[in-house]
């Protein structure tokens, strides 16, 4: 839908968790000498400032990204995530000296698509999908001068996982992330992984999904366990109670199908970790099931 930005909400407790898996993804799949295909089906804008605009309107950041930006120490995926953000926040703000000692926050977040490209290898290639005309011009700005490593398409995330798997390589990470405004989208969601899975068996599927009060996102855990054939993972985290009016993101989870090795154990230890940090009530929790071969 077109009224849906995700700078008003980027780096926030949804975005820790999405992108914290999504890290040990891309890191665990570029180990392979094999070029790797990443898709990100709803990709926005590809990084956003906090201090300004949509970021600093909503501060949502504050939620997510801030409540972690200062540890000394996080197990491993956490801390995996936290170089990729400061590797990203250096290139665009200088690190601090010692006359200017570090922020409570970093000023620029990066997007799933920003992550992707600064861990993946010349030989792998991006493909990102935006329907929003804004968002999409922006995306094919930022991305202007990746060359043909980088393929921004203004068209529907969905119907580009039929077009892109199986890649040559036979290797593939899908990230579907759509807002799910619009609440067809739950039910896209299990057709692009139903077609996707039947196309490329052996990719890796990773989707995003939130943790509302709305009978489709509750059962969207189940529906997308009982496609998987093969190895899945899901985890879930909630920050705070579910709120009685019904109304807004109380938490999200990331189902995974076709997990890379140990993923589980990473997240594993850094779960109870997340969910302790980005507590807003004493009703915030996790959860972590799989199923493994």
């Amino acid at each position: 839908m077109f009224s849906y930005r995700h700078g008003f909400h980027a780096g926030n407790h949804a975005d820790v968790l999405k992108h914290v898996v999504l890290v040990q993804l891309v890191q665990a799949m570029t180990r392979k000498d094999k070029p790797l295909l990443f898709v990100d089906t709803h990709a926005g804008a590809g990084a956003y400032a906090l201090d300004t605009g949509f970021a600093a309107q909503s501060a949502e950041f504050q939620t997510g990204i801030a409540r972690l930006w200062t540890r000394a120490f996080a197990p491993g995926a956490i801390d995996d995530y936290l170089a990729q953000v400061r590797a990203y926040a250096e290139t665009v703000a200088p690190a601090p000296t010692s006359d200017t000692p570090p922020s409570a926050a970093p000023t620029h977040y990066p997007g799933s698509p920003q992550l992707a490209w600064q861990m993946l290898r010349n030989i792998d290639r991006l493909r990102l999908y935006e329907a929003h005309p804004t968002e999409v011009d922006v995306l094919r700005n930022y991305f202007a001068s990746a060359g043909r490593r980088a393929a921004v398409v203004a068209s529907d995330g969905f119907a580009g996982v039929r077009a892109c798997v199986p890649p040559p390589s036979r290797r593939g990470l899908v990230l579907i992330d759509p807002s799910y405004e619009d609440k067809q989208d739950y039910r896209r969601v299990q057709d692009a992984i139903r077609e996707g899975l039947q196309r490329f068996a052996t990719g890796t599927y990773a989707v995003w999904y939130p943790r509302v009060s709305r009978r489709e996102a509750q059962r969207l855990p189940d529906q997308l366990r009982r496609l998987a054939s093969g190895d899945w993972l899901h985890a879930w985290l909630d920050v705070k109670r579910e709120s009685p009016d019904g109304i807004g993101l109380h938490g999200s989870g990331m189902f995974v199908f076709n997990p890379p090795w140990k993923l589980d154990q990473a997240l594993g230890d850094a779960m109870p970790v997340l969910a302790e940090l980005l507590a807003q009530d004493a009703h915030a929790g996790f959860g972590l099931d799989f199923e493994l071969d």
